[in-house]
């Protein structure tokens, strides 16, 4: 009987006037954090380059070149190399990021005119071509560009480190030729490597007739 008493005076009490506001109150901002927090989203975000592919068809490996030339290089197996698209994907592997990051700094390398030569250097193992060739394309991309990716013939239309004519050609490695040297080296490379075997024949030909 005491307990029942009891019950029914803490009934009373809850139904008075102070105790119905109090409560009121209490729910009205539990609920406005429940609603904050789901509206809320979380999210985290990677700032990288659009389109950055790590390695090359037919390499039997890449080296990427750090900040500073002079330091030690981390090589990929291009079998192992992957390309990363961020677009819709939630989460990326940290060996993604320190891969995209390398090749990030590497086109950022190649911007410059020493820069490009060191990554077009690299590149050169690819196909199997020695220093001798890389002094014949040194020569050669002077010539045609002084290896600046953004130099343009007006007159003929050319673009590029390569002076790929015309410059669309360069798509067939990537969409980003216009910003991305890395993409005109390795187009050039390939042009030159279908076309006349290597830098040196590649050389010759503009000796000859003033083109290659």
């Amino acid at each position: 009987m005491v307990a029942n008493a009891r019950i029914h005076a803490i009934g009373k009490s809850l139904r008075r006037p102070a105790y119905a506001v109090v409560a009121a109150g209490l729910f009205a901002t539990l609920s406005l954090v429940d609603a904050t927090f789901a509206q809320t989203a979380l999210s985290t975000s990677v700032s990288i380059p659009d389109a950055l592919i790590v390695g090359d068809p037919g390499a039997t490996q890449t080296t990427l070149l750090p900040n500073d030339p002079a330091t030690a290089t981390t090589t990929i197996d291009p079998q192992t190399a992957i390309t990363v698209n961020l677009d819709g994907v939630a989460s990326v592997d940290a060996k993604s990021i320190a891969v995209v990051s390398m090749v990030a700094r590497q086109v950022e390398l190649a911007k410059t005119p020493d820069g490009a030569r060191q990554v077009a250097s690299t590149l050169l193992d690819s196909y199997n071509w020695n220093q001798t060739q890389m002094a014949c394309l040194d020569k050669l991309w002077t010539s045609e560009s002084h290896w600046n990716f953004q130099a343009h013939n007006y007159r003929s239309g050319a673009q590029g480190i390569a002076q790929a004519l015309p410059p669309t050609k360069m798509e067939v490695v990537s969409l980003d030729w216009r910003k991305n040297p890395v993409t005109q080296i390795k187009w050039g490379l390939s042009y030159i490597k279908a076309r006349y075997g290597t830098p040196c024949g590649a050389l010759s030909k503009k000796h000859r007739q003033g083109y290659y």
